[in-house]
């Protein structure tokens, strides 16, 4: 088995589509049904499971939701697999549930193996599960970067590797050339505010704070501005507790203490819980004997000088000068001078840095040089080697004659990298302009596929380009959506034979109008509208035997029991199966 088959797909309430499931085939299944039945919800069901955008108009009218449910066979130890169990996802037997709900409002929520997950996870699973193919596709091929990235992802590590050392020399010179910018177009800026921070570094280092020295002169301050008061209190105290010499009457705490200690000494030893008492009562005495000790120091080293009282004054306005500019206090004074020492040592430090930066603009564009050489070289080895299986699978592809090759060129800029010896303009993906030719038949001479390539002849390169991809770096599941448009008759044939072959190494889901394609798959689902103008569970069928080939007849000659378009179903149904 194919890991990563699609193998069933439930759509309730999608564009016209009420409620409808669609039973694919491991190898090649066609989707058919006329114009407007509703196929290529087919292909826009599998763009939700895979992460795609949802768009509320896309909500059947009438319904609050639409809702697509996936079963996909992942077996264990697949890269899918892996990363779906990193999410918390659990597999059933090998099995996979997706599911995506878009309510009306335009809210979108994804399931996951039973567990809620990111949409953007969806996205992930889907470059490893399955490669959508529609017109928009076709389109997007026609753009100079889409062409660029195919080659790219053909060379594989060839281009991958240095492209990756490139990428990051190059996200660094963006740096390195936006700081060099910065400084030289703000040069007058940085200028002011230079001189702003030295002016302020200037006034603080003038002052020369101290940190905490606010705090200390409050407190300071304070004290000397009540000296008077605090020196009467400290004597009062001093006094009630160890008695005033100029009143021998006056009875004070010492003596009282002391008296009531000798008291209980003398009967202590009767009762222990007196005794305990006593020694209390000591311990009293002794802690009254120390704070009137250092209340008489208190009082003696009491200072109520005015002229200190005038200079700590003065020192605090100093201080409140700086705190008004630069911090709420002096520690943060102190700390907006650190860093702003710092930053003013880095504008200082400007010329040195434009001639360091300049010099590593100049050698990561040495070095840019060199890589973007190498992704040149590498792309034109590739290129050669795409071009020769892209051309061989378009003979294929009934363009025996056809011929595709690449062009790689760059555009001049004297501010740009060095390449082929000469200076181009570079971007993110290196230096090269990458556009894909087509010569549709000998003698016509290669034009760009935007410019020389009609509806039918685009829509085969771009088979041919994915059909080269799946021999060099698959995926599991291919789905293509009018893959076949502009391209009839035997065209027709060889693409229908193509995809089968495609189909013997991976699924391929293909909505196609054109029976000779869908004659060439294992299995064909037929998409019906009900007179209401909705597809219903019974209107996605498995078509086989008779019912297949009325569908095919149908596809030929828009009637269903044409004898005539009947014997051609038949023949291509037999040729397909002879091909088989």
């Amino acid at each position: 088995m194919v890991w990563g088959v699609l193998e069933e797909m439930r759509i309730r309430s999608l564009g016209v589509i009420d409620d409808a499931v669609v039973e694919l085939s491991p190898g090649f299944t066609a989707v058919t049904g006329e114009t407007g039945a509703g196929k290529t919800m087919v292909v826009t069901s599998l763009g939700l499971l895979l992460g795609g955008r949802a768009d509320p108009a896309l909500v059947r009218i009438g319904a609050a939701s639409a809702v697509v449910e996936g079963r996909i066979s992942v077996p264990a130890g697949a890269p899918a697999a892996v990363r779906a169990e990193e999410a918390g996802a659990e597999l059933d037997e090998g099995v996979l549930l997706v599911s995506r709900t878009i309510s009306a409002e335009g809210r979108s929520r994804a399931h996951l193996g039973g567990r809620s997950v990111p949409v953007g996870l969806l996205a992930e699973l889907a470059d490893e599960l399955v490669a959508v193919h529609g017109q928009t596709d076709q389109q997007g091929l026609l753009k100079p970067a889409r062409q660029r990235g195919a080659l790219d992802r053909y060379a594989g590590e060839a281009v991958a590797a240095p492209l990756a050392v490139y990428g990051e020399a190059y996200k660094r010179l963006r740096a390195v050339t936006g700081e060099l910018e910065e400084i030289t177009t703000r040069a007058r800026e940085r200028a002011q505010e230079a001189d702003l921070l030295r002016f302020g570094l200037t006034e603080i280092e003038a002052v020369a704070p101290r940190a905490g020295e606010d705090t200390e002169l409050a407190a300071e301050a304070e004290r000397l501005g009540h000296a008077e008061a605090l020196a009467s209190a400290a004597a009062l105290a001093h006094g009630a507790l160890a008695g005033n010499p100029e009143d021998p009457e006056a009875v004070d705490a010492t003596t009282l203490v002391a008296g009531a200690g000798r008291a209980l000494e003398a009967v202590r030893s009767h009762d222990a819980a007196l005794a305990s008492l006593a020694d209390r009562m000591g311990e009293i005495s002794i802690l009254l004997g120390d704070v009137a000790g250092e209340l008489a120091g208190y009082a003696d080293d009491l200072d109520a000088d005015p002229l200190r009282l005038a200079a700590v004054e003065e020192r605090r306005a100093a201080l409140t000068q700086l705190t008004r500019k630069y911090g709420k206090d002096i520690d943060a004074v102190l700390a907006w001078a650190e860093e702003s020492a710092a930053r003013l040592g880095e504008l200082d430090g400007d010329d040195d840095r434009v001639e360091e930066l300049t010099a590593e603009r100049d050698r990561l564009r040495d070095e840019l040089s060199v890589l973007a050489q190498g992704l040149t070289d590498a792309r034109t080895e590739t290129a050669d080697r795409f071009a020769g299986a892209v051309t061989a699978e378009l003979a294929s592809l009934a363009m025996p004659h056809a011929r595709v090759s690449f062009a790689i060129s760059q555009t001049e800029d004297p501010d740009g990298v060095e390449v082929g010896g000469r200076r181009v303009a570079y971007g993110p993906s290196g230096a090269d302009e990458v556009e894909l030719l087509l010569a549709p038949h000998p003698g016509a001479p290669p034009r760009p596929i935007a410019k020389g390539a009609s509806g039918g002849e685009l829509s085969r390169v771009m088979l041919a380009v994915e059909v080269v991809f799946a021999g060099t770096d698959p995926v599991p599941t291919y789905l293509f959506d009018e893959v076949d448009a502009g391209v009839g008759g035997k065209a027709a044939v060889e693409i229908g034979r193509r995809l089968a072959k495609l189909a013997r190494t991976a699924q391929v889901v293909v909505v196609t109008h054109l029976p000779q394609v869908a004659a060439f798959a294992d299995r064909q689902l037929l998409v019906e509208k009900t007179n209401d103008g909705s597809v219903t569970r019974s209107g996605v069928t498995v078509l086989e035997g008779e019912e297949r080939v009325r569908e095919l007849s149908r596809m030929l000659a828009g009637q269903e029991d044409s004898e005539t378009a009947r014997a051609h179903a038949e023949e291509l149904l037999a040729t397909a199966r002879a091909d088989g």
